[in-house]
């Protein structure tokens, strides 16, 4: 199955090579490119080489390659998927990884450990409410750092030849212009994104658990049950 997948511009990264490995092919498109903020990212790395931060959560590859290469210590480091994991170790920074794909896990997975402690978190210009209050409500303290913008590009996908299209974030859902007659299989990456493709009348056909080959993984268990319905 051909599949266009939602990328931030020049950062579809191995996608290609990770959906050939499940059978498919993959391009990317791009409705979202980032925006650095650099006088946030020096001012974020000053106070983590200060040692103003008990703990460091990186929710997506992107802040993590921006932040690490600038930093010579750190305190305790975690990733949200072994994807974002990976960029921080290519840096030589050792991370623990969440459960799942998702951020309302990591209150959870630090426990009573989070109490007083001063938590920093690079990441986009876009509001994670739920992240912050569970920080704050469970004695943390969480310092959120936005050190890019996500800008609509407003450019129409071309989602021509293409037999799906992969939704890697509520946003790229929200800023997609596309063809909303497209024949194609409408993909969420995860619990997230497929609520908002919901809420806006659009509902998924594949459900995946936040990460690319588990998405991938329940795209093949759909297509497989498909086909057998087709058989009967």
């Amino acid at each position: 199955m051909r599949i266009a997948v939602t990328r931030l511009i020049g950062k579809e990264k191995d996608d290609a090579a990770r959906c050939a490995k499940y059978g498919h092919e993959c391009y990317p498109v791009s409705p979202l490119r980032a925006e650095i903020r650099e006088e946030r990212v020096a001012s974020f790395a000053k106070a983590v080489e200060a040692n103003e931060f008990d703990c460091l959560f990186f929710t997506s590859a992107l802040p993590a390659k921006i932040i690490a290469p600038r930093i010579s210590r750190w305190p305790r480091v975690i990733a949200i998927g072994p994807r974002t994991a990976m960029t921080l170790g290519h840096f030589g920074i050792a991370a623990e990884t969440l459960p799942s794909f998702y951020s309302r896990d990591f209150v959870p997975y630090l426990g009573s450990w989070i109490q007083g402690k001063r938590i920093g978190i690079p990441r986009a210009d876009v509001p994670n409410p739920l992240l912050i209050e569970g920080i704050s409500n469970a004695g943390g303290i969480p310092v959120e750092v936005r050190i890019y913008n996500l800008i609509p590009t407003r450019d129409v996908l071309d989602l021509s030849g293409a037999e799906a299209i992969l939704f890697t974030s509520a946003m790229s859902f929200s800023t997609a212009v596309y063809r909303k007659d497209a024949p194609v299989l409408k993909i969420a990456i995860g619990e997230s994104t497929g609520a908002t493709m919901r809420n806006s009348g659009v509902i998924p056909d594949v459900t995946g658990d936040g990460s690319l080959e588990g998405t991938l993984q329940a795209l093949n268990a759909y297509l497989s049950a498909r086909k057998q319905l087709a058989g009967d």
